[in-house]
């Protein structure tokens, strides 16, 4: 069967949430991270950004990420304490840290440290 997806697209629209405890910031995101996605991806970086605290993106599950999602992730390496730390990126989203040199300011790690799920946990 012809897969009719314009090239390099998926299907699973995107979505991204943040999560917020004591001592770091979850951004997780999943699916295609594009322009459609732009306000909603925006609103959540805002929110990381006010929270002055570390970052971790969750992008296990990614499909497909345009130059805004490149852009966004940029910001957040260079307005947020401590290093970026991406967990388990597919090879789309390593092939443009890579070119784009994000993955020079961008902690990968294989492992997912976990996070609370109730902010009065968090150590």
């Amino acid at each position: 069967m012809l897969d009719k997806t314009p090239a390099g697209h998926g299907t699973e629209p995107g979505s991204a949430s943040l999560m917020v405890a004591r001592g770091r910031t979850r951004l997780v995101l999943s699916g295609e991270i594009d322009v459609a996605l732009s306000s909603e991806l925006t609103e959540a970086v805002n929110e990381a950004e006010a929270s002055a605290l570390p970052v971790e993106i969750d992008a296990r599950n990614v499909t497909f990420m345009d130059s805004s999602g490149v852009a966004l992730l940029a910001r957040l390496a260079h307005r947020t304490p401590g290093p970026l730390v991406m967990i388990q990126p597919p090879d789309v989203v390593r092939f443009l840290l890579e070119i784009t040199r994000l993955g020079d300011v961008v902690t990968i790690v294989e492992d997912d440290p976990g996070f609370p799920d109730d902010p009065d946990d968090a150590a």
